[in-house]
């Protein structure tokens, strides 16, 4: 069974998947540059992404979207465990939404350059103006309803496991007064982990959590907001994906 998905993928997924990666890119640029980049920047790679799923053939499971509000901007705070999370976000989240990534990411071509044009915010850790700089981006896109995703980890794991999270996403939140919603991600790591070269065929699995409310928490209270953000998302986890093991990467990558 394996060796006839890899021959499917070789010969005609990933050609397929290639045009429309350059495709989605490119429809994105133009639309941003030409009109209302809250609609250009999420809806193709919205439709990319689900096109990428089903062409691999990988059924995918969404739990708990009743949760959140469509009026509502949120932190959306999910586990990172592999290059499929991006495929499953954008694809099956269910809101307009913009992605906090590395500034590394605007060098990859194409898909950099649509990122930039769609309003996604890199983040600049170079110094605590340009990470301030981040934030003011963030607050202006986070109105009616557009919520940002980051992953707090800051880097995809290499067990399966999580690892800690970062303050940073949890600031944001509390400084702009916006609730913090965990995700868990489950599937992502068996379908393609960090070390692997060739895609599995698996599942995908998406588990809204309640929102987390960050009005009226008092900055020393951010810790205790992590770690409940941290155990809401471990707790959708398998068990044998369950408890911390720190990433060795997690401040570099």
């Amino acid at each position: 069974m394996n060796f006839f998905y890899q021959l499917y993928i070789i010969c005609i997924a990933a050609p397929l998947l290639l045009i429309a990666t350059l495709l989605t890119a490119l429809i994105t640029i133009l639309g941003s540059c030409l009109g209302d980049s809250k609609f250009w920047g999420y809806y193709p790679g919205k439709i990319w992404s689900k096109l990428i799923c089903t062409l691999l053939l990988i059924p995918v499971k969404v739990k708990g979207l009743e949760k959140l509000d469509k009026n509502q901007s949120y932190v959306i705070v999910p586990n990172h465990q592999g290059s499929f999370d991006i495929f499953l976000i954008y694809g099956y989240i269910g809101r307009n939404f913009k992605w906090m990534m590395k500034r590394s990411l605007r060098n990859i071509p194409f898909v950099g350059k649509a990122c930039q044009n769609a309003g996604h915010i890199f983040v600049d850790r170079s110094g605590p103006k340009k990470i301030a700089e981040s934030i003011r981006k963030a607050e202006n896109s986070l109105v009616n309803g557009v919520s940002l995703v980051v992953f707090p980890e800051g880097a995809r794991t290499f067990t399966g496991h999580m690892g800690y999270f970062k303050r940073g996403a949890f600031q944001l939140a509390h400084d702009l007064q916006l609730p913090i919603v965990p995700a868990t991600i489950n599937g992502s790591f068996d379908i393609l982990p960090r070390t692997g070269k060739m895609i599995k065929h698996g599942n995908l699995e998406l588990i809204i959590h309640d929102p987390i409310a960050t009005k009226g928490c008092d900055k020393k209270e951010l810790s205790k907001l992590m770690k409940k953000a941290y155990s809401e998302v471990q707790s959708g986890l398998p068990r044998e994906y369950r408890g911390m093991k720190k990433n060795p990467d997690q401040e570099i990558e």
